[in-house]
């Protein structure tokens, strides 16, 4: 038995599912008529890195060191520079293994022989295991972002979809893990619906076609489970607020990347996606101070932060176990995260449009929220609230907008990294029908170690979706073909409705 992931990082799966429909993508069409689509929720930040832990570690970002694409640590003890600023974006993405929580073990860990590709996690791989990798290869990389060249992203999908799918034909890794990254830089560049969009999601189809054929070939199509997923979604973008020069023109001391060794020492202002920020204050306290200890001096600027346009939800983390969601027109509510018991309550209004609701478990939380524009909020902003290395004030973006301006090398048509659905939704294909509906990203790795008949290990977020060991459901799969609708598929016409 193998697993095989294939990241179609940034793909909506709206446009994924129409492309399927009017025929440019027929192995991914194939494997949904054969096996199951499903629209599941991401985690917060939707972003690329931190939204790769689901897949590979069955853990939200936050809670297992991963805020953000970009933090800043109080404690000293990780990001050691004077700024004690960390940017996974450049060459400190080589420090994400080890800035994750060694108790949290990735499934290449825990699989055995396996392929990594272009993953920014990849903690257990052996050196040769490594696809994407080399000083060329990274030279070649840098080169492609930071000049702006987005054909040249597709040239590299290109080459590492073919490297995978040979190494996959020639080693039989019990586990793999690819992430094409055409699409999510196209769709910054062009818009998510564009024709470079399509393109890249047609080098998907074709890796995913080859890998099929070859497995066909030599009889491990029966025992493969070939998945193609993405870790979040996109949303057009017209206008940037630059939060840390507002901040700065507002008088606050503040630092923000590439250039964090000065500024002022009242604020750190950390984007990703660029749909998302942490604002990290008092930078000098070296514990992290809640929001009840610092309203008498910043109450004012979360004022003007949520009178921003571009601001729609202002968090605010009030204690590891509760925060405070604010909104500029739709009032305040609360957040309490208690022994896997979730409570959301309103206080002057309702931010998230959900009503108020008690004694939710995790299931519950995501149903509640599953229809609204925040899917899964509950939990993502609990979780994240509570995290250590999170700021302490957290910013999801209006639609429209981001929340930088300067130092992007592809301007910015669209974006992500936010709460609202066109973020979080994100499409789940498997070739093979699912013994019960997936509902999040996080349920994607103990499926895989439920496949690879692998003991799970402790502190999952996520459920299995398929059934433990290599017996094929034969029932199942019969079942499914009668009913001529992918189990599991929920809402697959429209991501965003």
């Amino acid at each position: 038995m193998s697993v095989i992931i294939l990241l179609a990082d940034g793909a909506r799966p709206d446009v994924l599912g129409r492309a399927m429909d009017d025929g440019t993508l027929p192995a991914l069409a194939r494997l949904r008529a054969e096996g199951s689509l499903s629209n599941v929720t991401t985690v917060f930040p939707s972003v690329t890195g931190p939204a790769y832990t689901p897949f590979l570690m069955g853990r939200y970002p936050g809670p297992v060191g991963l805020p953000g694409l970009r933090w800043f640590d109080r404690t000293r003890e990780t990001a050691r520079r004077f700024d004690r600023c960390r940017s996974y974006v450049g060459a400190e993405m080589r420090h994400v293994d080890t800035d994750l929580d060694r108790a949290a073990p990735t499934v290449f860990e825990l699989a055995g022989p396996s392929v990594g590709a272009l993953s920014v996690i990849g903690r257990g791989l052996r050196r040769p295991e490594r696809v994407g990798r080399g000083i060329r290869f990274i030279a070649r990389a840098a080169q492609t972002h930071f000049s702006g060249n987005v054909a040249g992203w597709l040239a590299i999908d290109r080459q590492i979809g073919a490297e995978v799918a040979r190494r996959i034909r020639e080693a039989r890794p019990r586990f793999a893990f690819a992430a094409l990254t055409g699409i999510d830089k196209t769709s910054h560049a062009t818009g998510h619906d564009s024709a470079a969009v399509h393109e890249a999601m047609r080098i998907v189809d074709e890796t995913a076609a080859t890998i099929r054929h070859d497995a066909e070939r030599s009889g491990r199509w029966d025992s493969m489970h070939l998945w193609i997923a993405s870790d979040h979604g996109h949303s057009p973008v017209a206008e940037h607020d630059d939060l840390a020069t507002l901040l700065r023109t507002w008088g606050h001391g503040t630092i923000t990347h590439p250039w964090t060794f000065s500024g002022g020492r009242d604020a750190a202002v950390m984007v990703s996606g660029n749909a998302m920020a942490h604002i990290y204050l008092e930078l000098d306290r070296p514990e992290r101070p809640w929001w009840p200890s610092l309203a008498p001096r910043w109450s004012e600027l979360v004022t003007s932060l949520l009178d921003r346009p571009s601001v729609d939800l202002l968090i605010l983390p009030l204690s590891p176990e509760e925060c405070e969601v604010r909104s500029r027109s739709r009032g305040t509510a609360t957040i309490i995260a208690r022994s896997d018991s979730y409570s959301y309550q309103t206080v002057t209004g309702d931010p998230l449009g959900i009503g108020p609701h008690t004694g939710l478990s995790d299931a519950d939380a995501y149903d509640v929220t599953a229809s609204s524009d925040y899917p899964d909020a509950i939990v993502q902003i609990a979780r994240l609230g509570s995290a250590s290395r999170s700021g302490e004030i957290i910013l999801s973006a209006l639609r429209g907008w981001d929340f930088r301006s300067h130092y992007e090398p592809i301007p910015h048509v669209s974006s992500h990294g936010a709460l609202h659905r066109e973020h979080m939704l994100v499409p789940l294909l498997t070739n093979k029908p699912v013994a019960c509906t997936p509902r999040r990203t996080v349920d994607v790795m103990p499926s895989a170690l439920a496949a690879l008949d692998l003991e799970l290990p402790p502190g999952l977020d996520g459920t299995s979706f398929v059934h433990r060991g290599p017996v094929e459901t034969q029932a199942l799969r019969e079942a499914h073909l009668a009913n001529g609708r992918p189990h599991g598929e929920r809402d697959a016409e429209s991501a965003v409705a």
